[in-house]
């Protein structure tokens, strides 16, 4: 039996390379479960590249078709990659002008508190007191306050960050059946355990949007809580242009193995456009439900994307740099996931897809712009202050 917690031991693979060129280079030896592994793994490859569903572009197998450059090509090509890096950076701040006032996604539809008269709230026991209820509201939150625990947000609400410096430290924010939730703009750092920066549980219809949600990696993990985790099983989420930085345990959606009954046939995620930095996994975890993540830049991560307990996840046209495995089907649960994967930059991580998923066609409208965007337009407007 596998390990049920996320950063114990797990069953790695030997190293693995297909035609296209993906690479998984793990270092522990191949015994015979890991030889057991490395033959799912591979099946599970093959039948991805049959359907058409692994299409990525890595920048290390771009540098090495042309390692037979002369050093003054290469030259030439450095200052012609640095201009066209330029110039996408100033086409992505064209494209996306102003931030979007609707979420995208499986959270469409979301309108919180809509056009009900803003209340601006500058201390902590006033944002309580606003945020309660059902009726639409909208709450403007100017200042950063120090929390305990977490808040309860009731439904038909938007809660909005004044500037860039607005939000919570030490504590959090919770939904617990409600519906009909945007939380946006927020500085939330430091949750200390059992709270969350954001927990979504029972709920639906959430737009998480332009929010940057921190901590620090210089305790032990189990110190601070998650930074987004979305459980019992909440539905049509929307999470977009938000920073997740220095943390362990990024997002996590479905929080047991144990709770198949509650989550499935929800557990409906959308991530698009996020900047994760040195978050060590859970980018997201996902149990039971179906996620979309494209368009996300991943940076320093252990694990990435994690599909299990029969979870269904269309990971496309992100980028991953300095990150051990991008993508993974196959750890620490007793049920493995499925991915389906298209346009991403992997940067050379590995990817370990066990099952190749049957989502491939997300039932809303979408654009998603090409990997080698990605980086200039979300390192340019995610986060809060950047709406």
């Amino acid at each position: 039996m596998r390990s049920t917690h996320d950063h114990g031991t797990t069953d790695d693979i030997g190293d693995l390379t297909s035609s296209t060129g993906a690479t998984s280079a793990l270092s522990t030896p191949v015994t015979a479960r890991n030889r057991r592994r490395l033959t799912a793994v591979a099946a599970g490859v093959a039948a991805t590249l049959a359907l058409g569903g692994l299409a990525t572009v890595s920048a290390h197998d771009a540098d090495s078709a042309d390692s037979a450059r002369s050093d003054s090509a290469r030259s030439d090509s450095a200052r012609s990659d640095s201009a066209r890096f330029d110039d996408t950076r100033a086409t992505a701040a064209r494209a996306h002008p102003t931030a979007e006032t609707t979420p995208i996604g499986f959270g469409a539809g979301t309108t919180g508190g809509g056009n009900a008269t803003a209340t601006t709230v500058t201390s902590l026991d006033a944002f309580k007191t606003a945020v309660t209820g059902d009726k639409a509201k909208v709450v403007k939150v100017s200042g950063l306050f120090s929390l305990t625990g977490q808040v309860d947000i009731g439904s038909n609400t938007t809660v909005l960050g004044v500037g860039s410096g607005s939000g919570f430290t030490g504590g959090g924010l919770r939904l617990k059946e409600a519906t009909n939730v945007i939380v946006r703009n927020l500085n939330l750092s430091k949750p200390r355990k059992p709270s969350d920066a954001i927990t979504v549980q029972k709920s639906t219809k959430v737009w998480i949007d332009h929010n940057t949600l921190s901590a620090d990696r210089d305790h032990d993990k189990d110190y601070y809580d998650g930074l987004l985790d979305i459980s019992h099983g909440s539905d049509n989420i929307t999470v977009s242009w938000n920073r997740f930085a220095d943390h362990f345990k990024g997002s996590l959606v479905g929080h047991s193995d144990n709770n198949a009954s509650e989550d499935t046939g929800h557990l409906k995620v959308t991530y698009h456009h996020n900047w994760f930095t040195n978050v060590y996994s859970r980018i997201p975890s996902l149990r039971f439900g179906t996620g979309h993540f494209y368009d996300n830049y991943v940076q320093g991560a252990e694990t990435g994307v994690h599909s299990r307990m029969g979870a269904q996840t269309l990971v496309e046209n992100n980028v991953f740099r300095d990150t051990k495995v991008a993508v993974t089907t196959s750890r620490d649960s007793d049920i493995d996931g499925y991915a389906v994967l298209r346009g991403n930059d992997l940067g050379g991580a590995a990817t370990e897809v066990s099952q190749t998923g049957s989502f491939t066609t997300p039932p809303y409208a979408y654009t998603a712009e090409p990997a080698s965007s990605v980086v200039a337009t979300v390192t340019a407007q995610a986060g809060a202050g950047k709406l």
